[in-house]
């Protein structure tokens, strides 16, 4: 008897006992017109480390910096670092996110929202990732697909900003690279408050063509172009069939699990920049948990290991490629009526992985100081 008292006290000693503290890892964050919302992802991705890293003695939190158009990244990035934030999401375009990097190479940055292939390639740093995909992994998926369908003929209507005129060049190499053909390229001209039906019917005579490739990132004509065309033909690209890294109609493997979470936090649905930003937020999270550490540099470490990888979602393990930081992925082939497909698609083959058939594969870089070697 008195040897089960002895116990039963020891047991009412541990349970009074303090539970030891948690080891910290705090995530910076800069985020920036137009992408300040997807912050929403990143705090979604806090609450879904610290589930984890309660059984493991490891908690989490975001350091948050919002700038408007005129704030400096580099200096936001310097004051980050200087308060021991080294790792660090980035909600930004693709020249403050260059100047963030640069101005603290100290700091491993996770590009969340610029999908800018240059920073891919020639413009490409050592101490940044990228959680978002780049223009040619949408246009090589969208390639894929209408390859697949024997859609290979394309007309070719781009807008007149920066973004456009990358989005179309993104659409040529795919054509290229898959083996479609692109009959005209049509640059968009009409005012917004313009007759449609009959100048879109009249803008796209001429020629047969399987799809029209629209190019307009800022949504300025795109959604007018589907139903009036002079053929009748879908559309895809920027609108109409358009491919990304999620979607708010994903909801196999588990998908739905985490658009539920997160709408019930935003009250919105998720965007693929809330997307990438969570899985960024949650790359460290499942680093810290393989390192056993919450240490930065080791973090750190563990997310350039060959082997790394992160669940998204998406009904395979996320790897990121050595040569530019691009975090593998498939991608979803998305419309008004919900998902259409994924790629990479069957059929199309690679000699390492066929997720290297979306976007730049090793031999086509132009990164000379990527992560890894």
């Amino acid at each position: 008897m008195a040897k089960w008292l002895a116990v039963l006290a020891c047991l009412i000693i541990a349970a009074a006992a303090p539970a030891k503290a948690a080891d910290s890892v705090t995530i910076g964050l800069i985020s920036k017109p137009p992408f300040a919302d997807g912050a929403m992802g990143a705090r979604l991705a806090i609450l879904d480390n610290n589930t984890t890293g309660r059984f493991i003695g490891q908690s989490f939190s975001l350091d948050e910096t919002a700038l408007d158009n005129e704030g400096d990244p580099a200096k936001a990035a310097q004051n980050l670092s200087a308060k021991g934030r080294k790792l660090i999401v980035s909600l930004l375009p693709a020249d403050d996110v260059t100047k963030a990097a640069e101005a603290e190479a100290a700091a491993l940055f996770l590009n969340a929202a610029a999908p800018d292939e240059s920073l891919r390639n020639g413009a490409c740093r050592p101490n940044l990732l990228h959680l978002i995909p780049d223009r040619a992994m949408q246009a090589d998926a969208l390639a894929q697909y209408l390859i697949k369908k024997r859609w290979s003929n394309w007309l070719l209507i781009t807008g007149p900003d920066a973004g456009d005129t990358a989005f179309a060049d993104a659409l040529r190499r795919s054509a290229k690279r898959f083996g479609a053909h692109i009959i005209a390229t049509r640059p968009w001209t009409f005012e917004r408050d313009s007759k449609p039906e009959t100048e879109v019917s009249t803008f796209t005579q001429g020629g047969d063509y399987d799809v029209a490739a629209v190019a307009d990132e800022a949504g300025n004509f795109g959604d007018l172009l589907s139903y009036r065309l002079w053929l009748p033909r879908p559309v895809v690209g920027t609108q109409g069939l358009v491919a990304k890294g999620w979607d708010a109609s994903a909801e196999d493997w588990g998908a739905i699990q985490l658009q539920n979470r997160f709408r019930k936090l935003a009250n919105r649905p998720m965007t693929s920049v809330d997307y990438a930003a969570w899985l960024a937020v949650r790359v460290v999270g499942e680093a810290a948990q393989r390192a056993k550490s919450t240490d930065p540099i080791a973090i750190r470490k563990a997310i350039l290991a060959a082997d790394f990888s992160v669940a998204g979602f998406k009904g395979r393990q996320l790897s990121f490629r050595p040569w530019d930081g691009q975090l593998r992925q498939p991608m979803l082939l998305a419309a008004a009526n919900g998902l259409i497909a994924t790629a990479p698609v069957d059929g199309f083959m690679h000699p390492v992985t066929e997720m290297d058939t979306l976007g730049t594969d090793r031999p086509e870089t132009k990164c000379t100081t990527g992560p890894r070697p």
